[in-house]
């Protein structure tokens, strides 16, 4: 019997897995999304307060650098946590970046925003570095107890202290400025971990929302988005009526939309980034105030 050729090897099908590789990673493991808004709506105070173009980069750059720290350290600290829990959208935990690396890639960051910070003078470098340690101090310790929402409200407080302190004469923002921005502050805290309160508390982390619960902690979030809307619209001096009802029934119109979508989708980041969104929305019409 003659032996049929054999029939060629088979070429195993290449199946790419699109996994991400270490710099994608690590551009993940900082939170780009909140982190470049952060420094959006550093930016539009910086130029609404009246520092120079000079000024304003190096702001931008010490607030960007500060939410580089802040994000990959978040990572960096939770990794083991999230590993217990199954969380495969982080980086480290998932094995996509070294822990080191995204260690490393932290300290680097907040030694970028010190530097930078002073380089604005030694007020706002205390504007801008109470805000980052406030942040350090919730990744490493405070997430888990009920002064977890307190770390917000100073680090956003601060950031439109900054840019006006930076100027030649050293003045103090309006008063509601801190206000709206600790309030927007406040807001996301609650928006950003809504989704997680089930997975945080079974790793011990029981923050200011998970012990208010998932149904308070919406409302809350909504009462802090909508109080800012309307401090935003009736608080500054020689704006128009126009203005003062608008601003605040639109406020509290988005902040009503995300409630809802807090609680028809409570597993999603949905919430949290509508809150981004109102954020900007608010400051950007700051700008026109202070312009």
């Amino acid at each position: 019997m003659t032996d049929l050729p054999a029939a060629p090897e088979e070429t195993p099908r290449q199946v790419r897995t699109r996994r991400p590789g270490p710099l994608r990673g690590l551009v993940t493991a900082c939170h780009p999304v909140p982190g470049l808004a952060v420094t959006f709506v550093a930016v539009v105070l910086a130029v609404g307060a009246g520092l120079g173009p000079g000024q304003v980069v190096i702001l931008g750059v010490a607030v960007f650098t500060g939410q580089l720290s802040i994000g990959w350290s978040n990572d960096w600290i939770d990794a083991a946590r999230d590993r217990a829990t199954g969380r495969t959208d982080k980086p480290v935990a998932s094995g996509t970046v070294p822990e080191r690396t995204v260690a490393a890639a932290a300290v680097t960051a907040l030694a970028a925003t010190i530097v930078s910070s002073f380089t604005l003078g030694p007020l706002p470098a205390a504007a801008l570095l109470v805000g980052v340690a406030a942040a350090w101090a919730y990744n490493l310790r405070l997430k888990a107890t009920v002064w977890s929402g307190a770390t917000y409200l100073i680090a956003f407080a601060g950031l439109p202290v900054a840019p006006y302190v930076a100027l030649p004469e050293h003045p103090w923002p309006p008063w509601w400025m801190p206000v709206v921005s600790a309030l927007l502050g406040f807001a996301a805290h609650f928006a950003n971990v809504l989704p997680d309160l089930r997975a945080d508390t079974e790793t011990g982390i029981r923050g200011l929302p998970h012990r208010l619960g998932p149904r308070t902690g919406v409302i809350v979030m909504a009462a802090a988005l909508a109080a800012a809307s309307v401090l935003l619209g009736v608080a500054p001096a020689g704006t128009s009526t126009l203005f003062a009802v608008t601003v605040p029934v639109a406020g509290i119109a988005l902040a009503a939309t995300t409630a809802v979508a807090a609680v028809r989708a409570p597993n999603s980041p949905v919430a949290f980034r509508l809150t981004i969104v109102i954020a900007v929305l608010d400051v950007t019409l700051l700008l026109t105030i202070t312009t």
